[in-house]
């Protein structure tokens, strides 16, 4: 059954300075200085908040914790989708879980070879939003042909039959494991995404940040390995994701593992010959993408 649509109440606009404050982690807060807010607004799902910054750009807050900002999306949205589909090398079909904002998307369609994005967020009212005011990194995406959006529980929409063995790539830009985002975590998801995936494609997905999340990686390492032949863990560094490193993880359905030698080697190739523009990845930050630290290589199952 189709879940009823989100009933916005009425987009506010301030240019009253104030402070923004996150509180993600226990004992620990962020504060941005606001130079004007662009959204304030509850959907069905969550309270959705679009602001100007002193330090950071243009952010957006869902339930008061940092989804992007456009001064660091890059580094986020760049990990997640190039390094997958230059180890790849043929990535055709790629589907989007959340992203709603559009930045993976506008990446991942910079690649010529990929002939469709699906993008399913559960929250119709994030994209519109995002639209309208983040057009700064996502206008190209929206006006893509190959681009289809789909408002949808992404859940349910990795087990319809027309998504079987359907993608190259399915990235999972899951929020934390709370609200609408805990489908997103746990044995029944990777089972999905792998029911999704075809034989030789890649998932890659959200961990945390592992100074403060460091259960994220161990938990979900250990679900992908009842799944997938083959998973592992990258790194990023975003900083208004507080806490230094951001992990990626990713699993392949039959597919040669990420960040070999030989992996790296051709993603190289393949982005010199691509002429990719991006703001953060590059052949030198793949290869020390997968490069741990001790105290994080140790919550490796």
């Amino acid at each position: 059954m189709a879940r009823p649509q989100p009933q916005p109440t009425q987009t506010k606009a301030s240019t009253t300075s104030k402070l923004a404050t996150e509180r993600l982690h226990k004992g620990y807060a962020q504060q941005m200085e606001i130079t004007k807010v662009l959204a304030d607004e509850k959907s069905q799902f969550q309270h959705i908040r679009i602001f100007d910054t002193v330090a950071n750009g243009r952010v957006m807050t869902l339930d008061d914790i940092v989804q992007i900002t456009d001064r660091d999306e890059s580094a986020y949205a760049d990990m997640l989708t190039h390094l997958p589909i230059l180890e790849h090398g043929k990535v055709e079909r790629v589907m989007i879980v959340g992203g709603g904002d559009l930045s993976i998307a506008d990446e991942a369609l910079k690649h010529k070879g990929v002939k469709e994005v699906v993008l399913v967020d559960i929250d119709g009212r994030v994209i519109e939003l995002c639209k309208k005011l983040f057009g700064g990194i996502n206008a190209k995406a929206f006006k893509d042909k190959r681009m289809k959006v789909v408002v949808a529980d992404a859940f349910e929409y990795l087990g319809r039959k027309e998504s079987k063995n359907r993608f190259d790539l399915i990235i999972a830009d899951r929020p934390d494991p709370v609200g609408p985002g805990k489908a997103l975590f746990g044995e029944t998801f990777y089972d999905r995404v792998k029911g999704a995936l075809k034989k030789g494609g890649y998932a890659t997905f959200q961990t945390g940040v592992p100074f403060y999340q460091p259960w994220e990686i161990t938990e979900a390492l250990t679900e992908l390995a009842r799944f997938f032949p083959k998973s592992g863990l990258y790194l990023s560094v975003v900083p208004t994701y507080i806490g230094g490193f951001m992990a990626l993880s990713w699993a392949s359905k039959g597919g040669k593992a990420l960040g070999t030698a030989s992996g790296i080697k051709k993603a190289a190739k393949g982005y010199k010959k691509s002429k990719l523009n991006c703001d953060y990845y590059n052949p030198s930050i793949h290869a020390a993408a997968f490069a741990l630290p001790n105290w994080i290589a140790k919550l490796v199952p």
